[in-house]
């Protein structure tokens, strides 16, 4: 369900999608969305007034001092990036490639901003990053996946950011006059359905699945259980 905060244009509740055993995810508790240091007024307004219990900001701190949200010293907010800031560029030719690199190297990051959704205190937890796309969709997967959302419906919501972004990334091709890097910026901001295939099939195919990467990372079974009594009820 998308969601009005005025400034950003990537937000939206997943709640409502439903479980392989039956059960949907419950609305107001788990929402997406891009960075929050676009909100207008009025937008900061909204997210006061949606019941939020916790905003989980995933980018780095270098990104989060260029440009802190309202929420960045606010008790709401809750800094949890996803990489360590001894970590290179990842370097990767592919989107696809990039968020397996970050997945592989700090499986304990990814594990600690889950944990940090299944203990919120009351209230909807907000995730977000800069674009709401990869690092937040790579995220918010893998809480789905532990409620036990089918996999079709993940990549589905995931792909949802594409038409919410088609606007910002038609707006900075026509910014970039070198045509030649083009394509690079269409790889890296677009979210095309298979890239979020491709990453849940790695997690499968070397982990055993997101819940079995998640107790590597760290997660216990109380966590695990935690988390799906936040998002089902």
């Amino acid at each position: 369900m998308d969601i009005d905060w005025p400034g950003c244009r990537n937000v939206r509740d997943v709640g409502g999608l439903p479980t392989a055993d039956g059960r949907t995810v419950r609305e107001g508790v788990l929402i997406r969305a891009d960075s929050l240091h676009y909100l207008s007024a009025d937008g900061v307004d909204a997210v006061r007034r949606a019941g939020v219990g916790r905003i989980l900001d995933l980018r780095t701190d270098g990104e989060i001092a260029a440009t802190p949200t309202p929420f960045t010293d606010d008790p709401l907010g809750v800094r949890q990036p996803l990489a360590d800031p001894k970590d290179p560029d990842h370097g990767q030719p592919t989107i696809v490639e990039a968020c397996t690199w970050m997945l592989d190297r700090r499986p304990t990051l990814f594990a600690a901003a889950v944990k940090a959704i299944a203990e919120a205190p009351d209230g909807a937890v907000v995730v977000h990053c800069h674009g709401g796309k990869d690092r937040t969709g790579m995220v918010v997967a893998l809480a789905l996946s532990v409620a036990g959302v089918p996999e079709e419906e993940i990549v589905a919501d995931y792909f949802l950011t594409q038409t919410r972004l088609a606007d910002w990334l038609a707006e900075q091709l026509a910014a970039e006059p070198d045509s030649s890097r083009h394509p690079e910026m269409l790889e890296f901001r677009d979210t095309r359905a298979e890239s979020m295939t491709a990453i849940l099939r790695h997690l499968d195919e070397k982990y055993g699945g997101p819940e079995a990467y998640l107790r590597h990372g760290g997660l216990t079974s109380a966590d695990l259980v935690r988390l799906r009594s936040r998002l089902l009820g």
